[in-house]
């Protein structure tokens, strides 16, 4: 038993003595037997009170923390732990991921994690975890995630460090969601119904890796990512993917020659992707970053380097053009 448990059971004691009250002949009175009773439980119930208070504020300069919060995130990173490469409990446990409501196909909570200048001049969402096989994907947006809590720029960030859960914690872990969909082809693009049938069946030759499944934004993964797209109002979107090893870009603006030791390659145009979707949909610029490797991430070195530069091309492209203006929200 713990202490705060101690001290609840002990409030629970003492009513039980209280209640031994009774009147007699007009009087109250209580029962010799009770007295030093209640006295001792009361005793207990202070002491245990104090010490569970101590315990609560742990170990954050004297102020209790939001103890199901901090058991959500524990929880959490048990789950996640073994399938983030380079990322380390403290790192998982001080992200500040808020659970937002959604969920995957299996029930999985689907996070956030908010990052914010006070003078921000611009939005962007960085996305990791499209693909459940891509380990690095998600543990670079932990770690980038920690970046800006030190540097935050000028930028109002949101975080979706694992956007397929079930895909990660499968093992082992896949590309698709339970429902073996592709989720960076759910995305509502233009004709979707014929580009991404002819892209599947032509292209990948059916490939049930890459299925995008039976409709637009069929998965619950991609209508929540349309939600978060469209309740942030990114001025940029960064989703983040392996193992190609290069630097994608869709917009209008000209993109990032390198981030740290990924140069630009520009992959094409996929139907139902993210780049897809957020460019000539949504009209945002999208960086794609492809890792070197899906299993193994990059070195501290690098991640700091990648996190620079794209700093500097925002600086340099993005604050240089109207965005959206960024609201205390």
């Amino acid at each position: 038993m713990n202490l705060t448990q101690f001290a609840g059971k002990s409030r629970l004691v003492s009513g039980f003595f209280v209640r031994r009250l009774t009147l007699y002949n007009g009087n109250m009175t209580l029962r010799s037997a009770s007295i030093s009773s209640v006295l001792a439980l009361a005793l207990c119930l202070l002491v245990g009170d104090v010490l569970a208070s101590a315990q609560a504020k742990g170990r954050r300069g004297g102020v209790p923390p939001d103890i199901h919060a901090q058991r959500l995130d524990a929880m959490v990173c048990q789950h996640w732990l073994p399938k983030l490469p380079g990322v380390s409990p403290g790192l998982c446990r001080t992200s500040q991921l808020f659970p937002t409501g959604g969920r995957s196909v299996n029930g999985h909570p689907l996070y956030i994690s908010d990052v914010r200048n006070v003078r921000a001049k611009l939005r962007v969402l960085v996305v990791g975890g499209i693909h459940g096989d891509e380990l690095t994907s998600a543990s670079l947006a932990l770690r980038w995630l920690q970046l800006a809590h030190d540097d935050p720029a000028d930028a109002y960030w949101r975080f979706i460090p694992l956007l397929n859960p079930d895909g990660l914690l499968a093992n082992p872990s896949v590309r698709m969601n339970a429902n073996g969909v592709d989720l960076n082809r759910n995305m509502p693009t233009n004709n979707w119904d014929n580009e991404t049938k002819h892209y599947w069946e032509v292209r990948t030759r059916k490939d049930p890796r890459r299925w995008p499944g039976p409709s637009a934004g069929s998965e619950p993964e991609t209508q929540f990512l349309l939600q978060q797209i469209n309740s942030f109002s990114p001025d940029l979107i960064v989703s983040i993917h392996a193992p190609y090893g290069l630097l994608d870009f869709d917009g209008a603006l000209p993109p990032p020659p390198r981030l740290g030791r990924l140069h630009l390659d520009r992959l094409g145009v996929y139907p139902g992707s993210v780049g897809n979707y957020g460019s000539l949909e949504y009209h945002v610029p999208v960086v794609t970053i492809e890792l070197v490797h899906a299993l193994e991430p990059p070195s501290n070195q690098d991640t700091v380097q990648m996190w620079r530069d794209l700093g500097d091309w925002m600086n340099a492209r993005l604050l240089s053009t109207p965005v959206n203006p960024v609201h205390n929200d």
